[in-house]
């Protein structure tokens, strides 16, 4: 790179160069944004998470459990290190008697807190649709638990429901996981922990919005900054809750920032989405451009004008109904493409 006239600059210099500002809000969504400005502020501070962990679970997923002819039932894991962990697990009441997919869900929170319920819904209709089963993990936030838990917790739940497909009704050969956020960057984390340690093998990935890079390097991180949700300083609030004083460090590896891992060989399709206008959009693109260098496969969307989490704030704007078509039918293409039978050769 040089400058103006001609003098060459460090490699690195874009990055410390003045940023443009974030892209425009999508005009919908703005309005919307402005509203729940005062209960859902850009920057989170140590001192608020207490409050957004007292927040209720969503009232809504009881409805539409129902409405998909569904029941809920908890179930109690035991992780390596002896916790329990809470999972819940939503399937139809009067089952087809054929294995459906299993889809092990990851709730958002930038690993400071959430709940198993906070985005569940969205997987919910896949029982009704593909008869599927939908595991969602409670497991255990930062700062109180840190790396490598809370990703061991999800991988420990994707071991659990692997072993208990038959007993579930799940298809072993159709398992995915998924989430939001900083779940999506459990997820993304746990399928390669899988790929390294011969574990289950997965069916598919679905990113949204994912919380995969503790470096703080990107452009967009640089642009949303004081404004949307989950700006740049929370996020360095969640990933120093994660990792301490490692945050940035050479030595984090790639499941635990999964932008950190250089080899992205042998992992399941990948369903990749975010905002123009929020913190991951940078490291979403990045990933899947790295997942494509690999020879893998990956869906990416970039929604002009979504912030961060516009799908749950504004689930019936035209842009979070075009988010969830995407995903939704993504999720149809990769479940009906049945692979052929090997025995059969």
């Amino acid at each position: 790179m040089h400058d103006a006239e001609g003098t060459k600059l460090p490699d690195d210099a874009w990055r410390i160069m003045s940023v443009h500002p974030a892209p425009p809000f999508d005009p919908e969504l703005a309005p919307v944004l402005a509203a729940i400005a005062d209960r859902v502020p850009p920057t989170l501070t140590l001192e608020m998470v207490p409050r957004f962990r007292a927040l209720p679970a969503d009232p809504s997923v009881g409805g539409l459990v129902d409405a998909v002819g569904a029941v809920h039932d908890e179930r109690s894991l035991r992780s390596d290190d002896g916790a329990e962990i809470v999972v819940s697990v939503f399937r139809r009441a009067v089952r087809s008697g054929y294995g459906g997919p299993g889809i092990l869900y990851l709730h958002g929170g930038g690993m400071l807190f959430g709940n198993r319920f906070g985005g569940v819904q969205a997987y919910l209709p896949l029982i009704e649709s593909h008869d599927g089963v939908v595991v969602a993990v409670e497991y255990r936030l930062a700062p109180e638990h840190p790396d490598p838990i809370p990703l061991e917790d999800g991988y420990g739940a994707l071991c659990w429901m692997s072993d208990s497909a038959a007993e579930l009704g799940i298809d072993p050969a159709r398992l995915l996981i998924a989430g939001q956020s900083a779940g999506a960057g459990l997820a993304a984390g746990v399928a390669l922990l899988a790929r390294e340690r011969g574990g289950p093998v997965l069916r598919g990935q679905v990113l949204v919005s994912p919380m995969l890079d503790d470096r703080d390097e990107t452009v967009s991180t640089r642009q949303v900054d004081g404004i949307g949700v989950w700006d740049r300083q929370s996020n360095l609030l969640g990933w120093s809750a994660l990792l301490g004083d490692r945050r940035g460090r050479p030595d984090v590896g790639g499941p635990t920032a999964p932008a950190r891992a250089v080899d992205l060989t042998g992992l399941p399709p990948a369903f990749i989405s975010a905002g123009s206008s929020e913190v991951f959009r940078d490291e979403a693109v990045a990933f899947a451009s790295r997942i494509w260098a690999c020879g893998g496969v990956a869906e990416l969307h970039v929604w002009p004008g979504g912030f961060h989490g516009f799908e749950n704030f504004a689930p019936q704007a035209a842009l979070s109904l075009a988010a969830a078509a995407a995903r939704d039918g993504w999720l149809h293409r990769l479940l009906s493409d049945v692979p052929p039978d090997d025995s059969a050769a």
